[in-house]
């Protein structure tokens, strides 16, 4: 059976989502602080205290006419301890939950302002087919990197552009202000459209003014 043609929803876009000006101190902190948490901090060097021997000194203190050495161990040795160097740590930042909705704001609305935001019906896909993903980004006539955002359990869409090495998918859940700006286009569907409309029975504490 032919693939039905995917083609672009005109819709009204959420001004208060796609349509602020971007904020690009809070853009640079938030995504700034997103690359450095993905940052193994498993970095090390060892001490004098930890490099294998160098227990005795290497000469007596006076009388021989060089400088007074305690080890072999000492960082000014070759193989010696390193000074000052890196050890294990977490790069991550504590960054306000208002300030990472504002940068996402500020790039939806970036990409909005480029003309680069899509919203489709749905991913029709009836089982995983890369051929089928392929022709619906030709459809949509897309070039460059394609962040398409799926909702949660659309199993087929992911695998369907899994194989495509322009195209990034991400659940509507995680949908944040580095993976928008790293992408040229923006691909959402009815059901992951973001809204500044709080969703039901959300806080409205966790709402921005």
């Amino acid at each position: 059976m032919a693939a039905t043609k995917v083609t672009p929803k005109k819709v009204t876009l959420d001004e208060a989502v796609f349509g602020i000006e971007p904020n690009q101190a809070v853009l640079h902190q938030v995504v700034t602080a997103q690359l450095a948490a993905r940052r193994a901090g498993t970095q090390s060097t060892k001490t004098r205290a930890e490099v294998r021997g160098g227990g005795a000194k290497p000469w007596k203190q006076k009388g021989t006419g060089r400088a007074r050495q305690g080890s072999i161990r000492s960082p000014q040795w070759r193989g010696g301890g390193v000074a000052l160097g890196p050890k294990p740590r977490s790069y991550k930042q504590r960054t306000p939950k208002k300030m990472v909705r504002l940068a996402l704001r500020s790039a939806l609305s970036d990409r909005n302002a480029e003309g680069k935001v899509l919203v489709v019906d749905a991913w029709a896909f009836e089982a995983p087919s890369t051929k089928s993903a392929k022709a619906a980004l030709a459809d949509l006539g897309l070039d460059g990197r394609v962040l398409v955002v799926l909702e949660d359990g659309d199993a087929n869409a992911f695998k369907s552009f899994a194989n495509l090495p322009e195209v990034q998918t991400l659940p509507a859940s995680e949908l944040n202000a580095y993976d928008v700006l790293v992408n040229d286009w923006v691909v959402f569907t009815d059901a992951t459209l973001p809204s500044s409309e709080p969703a039901a029975g959300a806080d409205p504490e966790e709402q921005d003014s």
